[in-house]
């Protein structure tokens, strides 16, 4: 889509698609993002419409410290990678058709 990305296993975490806006956007579930608007909401917001609603979260990268971005990008890492494994669980092997 012409933004940076940040990927697991092909799977999305974050990106910079916002970063014109002076935003990065992090992909949690709707209770982290709860948390993080919560604990430091000059930083951290929910992205409008649905997305917002399912978990995506901006980060106001002028506002966010190193520490506070590190944590809050391994935080989305970690979900995607258990996304990831219940995803490969969930899945078939395939077989060869004759």
């Amino acid at each position: 889509m012409g933004a940076a990305d940040f990927r697991v296993g092909g799977r999305i975490f974050a990106t910079l698609a916002s970063e014109k806006q002076g935003y990065g956007n992090l992909m949690l579930t709707p209770e982290q993002q709860a948390d993080f608007v919560g604990e430091q909401p000059g930083i951290f917001l929910p992205v409008a419409g649905g997305w917002g609603k399912t978990g995506s979260t901006h980060v106001r990268l002028a506002q966010a410290t190193e520490d506070v971005l590190a944590g809050a990008l391994e935080t989305a890492w970690r979900l995607r990678l258990e996304k990831n494994a219940k995803r490969g669980k969930a899945r078939r092997p395939r077989t060869a058709k004759p």
